[in-house]
């Protein structure tokens, strides 16, 4: 009996052995998953079939060899510390919400490529509120992605983000190397000082200058992006607060456009970024004994910074993992236009917000000949068909307009003149009438000219998602590509838009489109935007109900308010919303041409009946869920009320 006991024993030691060394040996990349908290979801309450969730919160570690391709697109990886094995080791903040029973869930682990830090999920999908560490039901929304089985997984990957409770950061290795370090900025008032991190600009604090008191130090300011830099005297200037701030004898000018640059020696590994999300997704697809968290398939999802680093992950070949597998069954990049960014270059600036400077050729997934460049290249022609997922692009129509993201050579031709042909794994679609980020808590707006657009596109986001997840798991196709094209008219050159003269509403005819940012501003790029009806409102793309059935001009540009400095340059990233006149003799007063509410809809029944019928055409042709009909309904009942409030219009 005792050898009994003492065989059991040591097998049970061997297995615990095995599970902890399992990690190492089948998926080399991720050594292990340190745990710092393992809790329930609302304290165990149960999300439909799949049951209740956890939430665990801990730290990657990643263990890479710098001698395999994978990993040759690293910058300055060859540069970074090795251990005895001659490995680079890193880790990056994890943050899981899984199901208690992974039998119960749907076996696919959803990567959130997380914003500046922050999550980005739950916002999106579940209609919540943004929190760094979710804990309510406010926090986790509806439960969309739960009551649909996904495993949510955050990962940190950027380098230059502040150390603040609930964001996350991939820690990278510090490497001997030396440049220089560009910071612009755009002050929204007068001040003798600018704090470099007010905005998000996170440059000085990764990469102090080698010398802050150096002649080669300079300050520039233009006016505008795009306008001509002019040097400001040295002595006139200088970095103070540890770097972390530049004064200006002069102070600087709210509306003005300034530009830092300096020496510094001290960098990082910022591409170890893509690594660490390459390889976590491996880790969950090829879970060895002991996993913290499995699945049978990984999908990505970005917005805006995030889906830059998409585009850029699957262009520098990263969706192939050490070992040659694919990381990612599936790419959502949304809000992202044709742009790429600084993610994985010396000195690297991952928060900088990009405007008119991370348009890099390729543009097309497929390859495209360069005409000034003499090469032949496309985003996706560094992966091969083993390594290639199901790609869905989404934009709003912001990414058609400003800061030279230039959407629109997504699907057209270098030259402009042609629609392209898309291929078969990727889908595009633009959300007509949109702003980078609808407004859904206010349209006021203090720094811009006109109300923020709050046409809220998360409507479609959910339905695509879950067609993106059947195309994968059972070869459904999702609904076809909609987005604006050259052959029907509803893509034209900028300078052929018909947007209606509206009282108060700055032409969007001034605004300058973008340029090679892999070249300089003298290589513009084409300036193709999305054509619009009478009242203003895009024709092509998906056009949900508040567009299809408008009770105002949705547009994905706005101005400068004067009180900011530069009226006449864009307010980045924001849109545009101008209601209706309520009735008529209102809006003969303002001599607005847009018909009135009370001129279009006989009452708000009538209203919201046309808003269902547009609704359901969207159901019945893939881009809307039917679940979500009863929500549409209900947010366009609200600006009904919020349009007409006062109007002497019928509101039966």
């Amino acid at each position: 009996m005792a050898s009994m006991k003492t065989y059991r024993s040591a097998l049970r030691v061997a297995l615990v052995a095995l599970a902890c060394f399992a990690p190492l040996v089948a998926t080399a990349e991720v050594t292990r998953i340190d745990i710092a908290t393992r809790t329930d979801v609302l304290n165990g309450r149960p999300f439909g079939l799949v049951g209740a969730y956890e939430k665990i919160v801990g730290k990657a570690w990643f263990s890479i060899d710098p001698t395999k391709a994978a990993n040759k697109a690293i910058v300055d990886l060859d540069k970074a510390p090795r251990d005895a094995r001659g490995r680079v080791v890193f880790s990056a903040d994890v943050y899981i919400l899984a199901p208690k029973d992974p039998a119960r869930g749907n076996g696919v682990a959803l990567f959130d490529v997380v914003n500046r830090g922050g999550k980005t999920l739950l916002a999106r999908f579940n209609h919540a509120g943004a929190s760094p560490d979710p804990k309510t039901e406010a926090d986790f929304g509806d439960g969309f992605l739960f009551q649909h089985g996904y495993t949510l997984i955050a990962v940190g990957w950027q380098l230059d983000v502040p150390k603040r409770p609930g964001l996350m950061a991939v820690d990278a290795p510090r490497v001997a190397v030396s440049g220089r370090v560009s910071t612009m900025f755009t002050p929204n008032a007068g001040s003798p000082a600018y704090e470099l991190e007010s905005d998000g600009y996170y440059a000085v604090r990764q990469y102090p200058p080698a010398d802050a008191a150096s002649g080669d130090n300079q300050l520039t300011v233009r006016e505008g992006v795009t306008g001509a830099a002019k040097t400001i005297p040295r002595g006139d200037w200088q970095l103070v607060s540890n770097a972390s701030a530049v004064s200006l004898k002069s102070g600087f000018e709210a509306g003005k456009t300034y530009e830092l640059s300096y020496a510094a020696k001290d960098g990082a590994v910022a591409g170890v970024g893509f690594a660490a999300l390459r390889d976590l997704a491996a880790y969950v697809k090829h879970a060895p004994i002991g996993a913290v968290v499995t699945a049978r398939n990984a999908y990505v999802y970005g917005q805006s910074q995030d889906g830059r680093v998409l585009r850029d992950f699957l262009y520098q070949g990263f969706n192939a993992d050490e070992e040659g597998r694919k990381a990612f069954d599936a790419v959502m990049a949304h809000i992202a236009g044709a742009s790429r960014g600084d993610f994985n270059v010396r000195f690297a600036e991952p928060n900088s917000l990009g405007a008119f400077t991370a348009t890099l050729f390729p543009y097309l997934n497929s390859p495209q000949f360069d005409p000034i460049t003499g090469k032949t290249d496309g985003l996706l022609s560094h992966l091969s068909a083993a390594t290639m997922p199901l790609i869905v692009y989404t934009n709003s129509s912001t990414e058609y307009w400003g800061g030279g993201r230039s959407a629109a050579l997504t699907h057209t031709t270098l030259d402009g003149h042609e629609d392209a042909t898309l291929p078969e794994n990727v889908r595009i679609y633009l959300f007509a009438g949109t702003q980078h980020t609808p407004a859904l808590a206010s349209t006021q707006n203090r720094l811009a000219q006109q109300d923020s657009n709050p046409n809220d596109y998360g409507w479609g986001q959910r339905s695509l998602l879950l067609a993106m997840d059947r195309w994968v798991r059972e070869g459904v196709a999702p609904p076809a590509s909609r987005y604006p094209k050259l052959a029907d008219g509803t893509l034209v050159e900028q300078k052929s838009l018909k947007f209606p003269a509206l009282p108060g509403v700055h032409s969007p005819l001034t605004i300058p489109g973008g340029y090679r940012a892999d070249l300089n501003a003298s290589h513009p790029l084409p300036f193709l935007v999305p054509q619009v009806d009478a009242d203003g409102n895009e024709r092509g793309g998906i056009r949900f109900p508040e567009v299809a059935v408008p009770l105002a001009t949705y547009t994905g540009w706005n101005f400068r308010n004067a009180a900011i400095g530069a009226p006449g340059e864009l307010l980045p990233l924001t849109g545009t919303y101008v209601p209706f006149a309520a009735t008529r003799a209102a809006r003969e007063q303002n001599r607005d041409p847009r018909p009135s509410i009370e001129e279009r809809y006989a009452s708000r029944t009538a209203y919201l009946g046309q808003v269902t019928d547009a609704a359901m055409k969207l159901i019945q042709e893939g881009y809307v869920l039917r679940e979500d009909l009863a929500g549409i309904v209900a947010q366009a009942d609200a600006r009904w009320d919020a349009t007409t409030r006062g109007a002497q219009i019928s509101t039966k």
